[in-house]
């Protein structure tokens, strides 16, 4: 028993001794590391701290300074650490960041499974193909290159919040560039597109609703592949997530007369993509069908009269949720007719979908399925309310009759005390 007591000591001040050695071996690494003892205290273009570098994914699969930068972190002397001998680089040159980046490792498939398997490894092929990459590779080095975007010294994975390349971030980021007028001037191309961006569906889904399945930059124009979409592309970057309206799209009149125009975007404009609203058929102010039809012809008519349909199903739903609402603030159920009445909401969603057919026929069909089941809820709003009338009525007449019973027995009670 004592022996065994011995070991089982013996053991765990094994396991203790390992431990400290462990974390001696640590602390003497941090302590070496002379790159660090010197840019900590450096301005922040050469600056960078312990608590910086921490944050960096590659810092946290224990990747050092001279993964990339080369040289000796553990030499006290200078001279030593950034020495040729030792392989020293010093600052990358721009134009070799996306080959020290991608040829380095991130286009190894060996080397990126020992730190993350599912990490894909066709980043650098994918950036020769874009616009940045081409004109990196033509002379052009103020184009985006990897730490433009994923930050130098404290790269953080797109699942953090405060990563460059979070979805919630992507779009700030390219506007660093793209939102500048000085920088872009060389380029001759528009800088409106962040500011138009924020005024869209796309950036209140993703900002106000915290949706980050919307679209941003690179869900349309790419990341590392990054390149503007062709005019005749647009529709089939918008059906990625547009599925059930390009189909109807696609069976339309429209797809091949919009198809030099850019389709979707027709109607519904790029970066600046507003809610879409009933508005914009018909014949009204902001009607979008009168800039290519004219009064009288036969889209012109279709679009009014599709337009008149759906302003009949939201006459229709409005009036009877307004009944229902009646009835249900003065105590009679209506819980069954207000869930049907969903059903007719459905019913006019499904219609301002099947727009995208620009088929009259589609749209009526679906609008007569609203109408029926908002009248329905109509009728029984009509009935609640007649129930609750006619409740009431009763309800007088107890009312009276009780107020004539009190009246009377008040009388005879008077009757009866006289005679006393």
């Amino acid at each position: 028993m004592v022996t065994l007591r011995n070991n089982i000591l013996s053991a765990r001040s094994m396991e203790l001794l390992a431990m400290l050695v462990l974390f001696a071996g640590f602390a003497h690494a941090q302590a070496k590391n002379s790159c660090l003892d010197c840019h900590s205290v450096l301005p922040d273009e050469l600056g960078v701290t312990q608590e910086k570098f921490s944050q960096d994914i590659h810092a946290q699969k224990g990747l050092t300074c001279e993964s990339c930068h080369g040289g000796d972190e553990s030499a006290d002397d200078a001279e030593k650490a950034m020495s040729a001998k030792a392989g020293f680089k010093g600052k990358i040159d721009r134009k070799h960041i996306p080959q020290l980046c991608g040829g380095s490792c991130h286009s190894d498939p060996a080397a990126m499974r020992q730190f993350d398997p599912s990490l894909r490894t066709d980043q650098l092929s994918e950036y020769k193909t874009s616009v940045h990459g081409q004109r990196l590779a033509a002379g052009d080095t103020k184009v985006a290159v990897c730490v433009d975007c994923h930050s130098v010294h404290d790269i953080r994975p797109p699942s953090d919040p405060h990563s460059k390349v979070n979805p919630l971030n992507v779009a700030t980021t390219c506007a660093r560039c793209h939102a500048d007028p000085q920088y872009m001037a060389a380029y001759k191309i528009p800088t409106n597109q962040f500011s138009e961006y924020t005024r869209s569906v796309h950036y209140e889904a993703m900002v106000a609703r915290g949706d980050l399945s919307a679209p941003t930059c690179t869900t349309c124009h790419g990341n590392h592949g990054a390149t503007p979409p062709a005019v005749t592309a647009v529709a089939t970057v918008c059906s990625k997530c547009h599925v059930f309206q390009a189909q109807l799209f696609n069976s339309s009149p429209h797809k091949e007369v919009l198809a030099s125009s850019g389709g979707c975007i027709t109607c519904h404009s790029n970066h600046e993509i507003v809610h879409p609203s009933d508005q914009f058929l018909g014949s009204g102010a902001k009607s979008i069908c009168t800039q290519c039809h004219t009064d009288g012809d036969a889209g012109f008519v279709a679009a009014v009269k599709m337009k008149t349909e759906l302003d009949g199903l939201v006459a229709s739903i409005e009036r009877a949720d307004e009944i229902l609402g009646r009835a249900e603030r003065s105590g009679m159920e209506v819980s069954q007719p207000k869930l049907e009445l969903a059903q007719a909401r459905d019913s006019l969603t499904k219609a301002r979908v099947s727009i995208h057919s620009f088929d009259v026929a589609k749209v009526d069909a679906d609008v007569k399925a609203g109408m029926t089941t908002a009248s329905a809820g109509f009728a029984a709003g009509e009935k609640a309310l007649q129930e609750r009338n006619y409740r009431r009525v009763g309800l007088g007449f107890s009312l009276v009759a009780i107020v004539i019973a009190l009246i009377g027995l008040r009388m005879y009670i008077n009757q009866i005390e006289r005679k006393t």
